[in-house]
């Protein structure tokens, strides 16, 4: 039996693991992940920046998918490409 693959959530662990983190001088902590253009967070410990980074992301794939803006290939998942539709009646 075949894997099952989620692209969305794959795509987000693989963006995710590109995270770039620092500690800011009033001792919380930003984060953005370079290849996904405005994604940046903030939180008062590391793992709410993270946190808010993640959601961060998820909330710019939906806008990026919704309004066709492209999206960065990701460990080569494309989420740029038309979805490929089986017809109704091979159901």
């Amino acid at each position: 039996m075949p894997a099952i693959r989620y692209i969305l959530s794959e795509y987000v662990q693989q963006a995710m693991a590109q995270a770039a983190y620092d500690k800011l001088e009033d001792g919380s902590f930003s984060g953005k992940i370079p290849s996904c253009k405005g994604v940046v967070a903030f939180g008062t410990t590391l793992r709410e920046c993270e946190d808010e980074l993640r959601s961060t992301l998820e909330d710019w794939i939906l806008v990026g998918l919704k309004l066709g803006h492209p999206l960065p290939i990701i460990a080569g998942i494309d989420l740029n490409k038309e979805p490929s539709r089986e017809p109704v009646d091979a159901v």
